[in-house]
């Protein structure tokens, strides 16, 4: 007696619907400061004192190191006396060159006498003028004295204690690295940056995508940032292209001055860099879970009319772990299996349902 088929497999579907969702695109990233100077001495001298703590924040103009500086007011001094010594000898020349102008008229006047004055007082004219240069490289160098910051910023490790000489030859003496705003790089593939740029740039370029982060926790950055450079070559060994963005980093918390400040992001660390699109796009959406792949790319079942399963291949547009958007292979209020795929193939006459919970909403997508 032949045996009577079963019933025909209990499976669950969900329609496949177009909703608006932001095209976001993940790339490696790192960190870099805006500005990051090395501090180095400028003159040769004595470190008497650097009055400041290192890993705090400092302004610009504060004070990093006190250099030796008697040697140098000292050749301030002693150039100051040379301009006064070429500024009499100017002032008595331009007498006697007066004097000998006036003789002209009488008969004890010469010209050569003339001459000759005229001669010696534009030569204390050119040594004042070399006198005065001197006092103000004098002048310049005792400044060197006091070394400042160039820049807001956090200061790093002192690499020359007090005591030391120092000078142009010294290497770094410390680090300044600016703090807020930061920036985040980060390598585009080529075609990928055309793909963007097809996408945004009728819609605003830069303005029209954010920049977000993924900081190396997993957790998502709470400020938002702006994309404002793109490198103009390709690097030939890897065919990317370097992106830059600007991103806030404010302070977790407010320090008193000279405390050890903590930021978020910390130049030269490794990040996530999100860019997403300002205005969502409407794309057909159906469960991640529901997408199956073999050799020749992306698939899913549908169910027909007839209640019959038929294989669908399919290209997928931007996908999170939850919701797949389906760019080609689906139409709009197609029934996609998603519960008990295991116990279909196609061509099956199936017993269909609605599946559980919807993923594409309860992931707010």
């Amino acid at each position: 007696m032949a045996q009577m088929p079963g019933p025909p497999p209990v499976v669950g579907y969900t329609i496949a619907k177009k909703q608006p969702v932001k095209q976001v695109q993940e790339f490696i990233g790192r960190v870099e400061a805006v500005n990051k100077v090395n501090v180095i001495a400028r003159v040769s001298a004595e470190l008497e004192k650097a009055p400041f703590k290192e890993g705090t924040e400092v302004k610009k103009g504060d004070i990093l190191y006190e250099l030796e500086k008697p040697p140098y007011e000292a050749a301030v001094e002693s150039a100051k006396a040379s301009v006064d010594q070429f500024h009499a000898l100017l002032r008595n020349a331009t007498l006697t060159t007066e004097r000998y102008q006036k003789l002209l008229s009488g008969p004890a006047g010469q010209q050569s006498s003339v001459d000759s004055a005229l001669a010696q007082q534009q030569a204390y004219e050119a040594q004042m003028l070399g006198a005065q240069a001197q006092q103000k490289t004098a002048e310049i160098n005792l400044g060197y004295t006091t070394i400042t910051s160039p820049i807001d910023g956090k200061v790093g490790r002192i690499a020359v204690t007090v005591g030391n000489i120092v000078g142009p030859n010294s290497g770094t003496l410390t680090t300044i690295v600016s703090q807020d705003p930061m920036y985040i790089t980060f390598p585009v593939p080529s075609p990928t940056l055309l793909e963007l740029g097809k996408m945004y740039g009728p819609k605003g370029g830069f303005d029209a995508v954010i920049l977000r982060v993924r900081l190396p926790d997993g957790t998502l950055y709470a400020e938002k940032g702006k994309l404002d450079y793109v490198d103009p070559t390709v690097a030939a060994n890897t065919d990317t292209v370097i992106v830059r963005g600007t991103i806030p980093n404010p302070l977790q918390k407010v320090s008193k001055a000279g405390e050890v400040t903590v930021r978020p992001l910390i130049d030269g660390e490794f990040v996530t860099a999100l860019v997403e699109g300002v205005e969502p796009i409407v794309s057909l959406a159906i469960p991640r879970s529901a997408v199956l792949s073999d050799q020749q790319g992306d698939y899913v079942y549908v169910v027909n009319n007839d209640d019959v399963v038929t294989q669908r291949r399919i290209q997928l547009g931007q996908s999170t772990a939850a919701v797949a958007m389906v760019s080609t292979g689906l139409s709009e209020g197609e029934k996609i299996v998603t519960e008990g795929i295991q116990r279909v193939r196609p061509n099956i006459k199936v017993a269909p349902q609605p599946a559980g919970p919807d993923p594409t909403k309860a992931n707010g997508q």
